[in-house]
């Protein structure tokens, strides 16, 4: 069972460290509730979200989430969540500031400023980051039911933090969200989502977009409305997950040869 996996997962490292990145509204911090939630088995706000869709990045702040265990402790993984990109260079995360998390230069708790990237004199820079610090696995988020109308522009920057990613070698998933409002068979039947023509239609898209192999894209559905667990909705949660602890585990094992 994957639960049980991940439940007594332990890494080369003492913590693994995943950064989730992409548009603004795309579902990274309900992405990184719905995992807590499925990982104690109840509703849980990990990481505060906002539902109205504004265009504007509700997340200001760097945070780092290291999830609860039921039965108490934490597991052995953190999720970086940060600001959303936007398509003009006057709003959202600067593409910089996002390099500089995935070489662990920017510290919990600071502040994205959307005009100018952070500078070495921030007390929030980190000059001299420890490899548990850096990055081991990058999560672009992309919501199915846009990723047709989404902008070139943010576009650009994902491939742009993509190739430094590439250059350092940190592995690379999608997680393609919003499923259920991108098909109709997948919204009346969770089961249907890899059986579904559109879903694979989106799951390609995504993958001419960024450069991103089929393999590692991941369709999933949030919890956002449901008051209740949901079996289809975990297991898609749940494979995702075990997929990208064990490419950031193998990234660790790599860097310590």
């Amino acid at each position: 069972m994957i639960y049980n996996r991940l439940h007594f997962f332990t890494p080369s490292s003492e913590v693994l460290r995943i950064l989730l990145h992409g548009p603004t509204g795309a579902g990274k911090s309900c992405f990184i509730n719905s995992v807590q939630r499925i990982l104690l088995g109840r509703n849980a706000i990990a990481a505060l979200e906002q539902t109205a869709r504004t265009g504007v990045s509700f997340t200001r702040m760097m945070r780092t989430h290291r999830l609860k265990k039921s039965g108490g402790g934490r597991y052995p993984f953190v999720f970086c969540d940060i600001m959303g990109l936007e398509a003009e260079d006057a709003g959202g995360i600067q593409t910089e500031d996002i390099i500089s998390v995935l070489e662990g230069r920017i510290s919990d708790g600071y502040t994205f400023n959307p005009l100018a990237p952070i500078t070495s004199d921030s007390p929030k820079y980190n000059r001299d980051p420890h490899p548990c610090h850096k990055v081991h696995c990058l999560v672009s988020i992309l919501p199915a039911d846009s990723i047709s109308r989404m902008s070139d522009k943010v576009i650009d920057k994902m491939k742009t933090i993509r190739q430094k990613a590439a250059q350092l070698c940190i592995p690379q998933v999608i997680i393609m969200t919003k499923v259920d409002e991108a098909c109709e068979l997948v919204n009346r039947d969770l089961r249907k989502v890899y059986h579904s023509k559109k879903i694979k239609e989106k799951v390609q898209e995504c993958s001419d977009k960024l450069g991103i192999p089929l393999n590692c894209i991941y369709p999933v559905k949030n919890y956002h409305a449901e008051i209740t667990q949901d079996a289809n909705v975990d297991v898609l949660i749940l494979m995702a997950l075990r997929d990208i602890l064990n490419f950031a585990n193998d990234y660790m094992e790599d860097l310590y040869e």
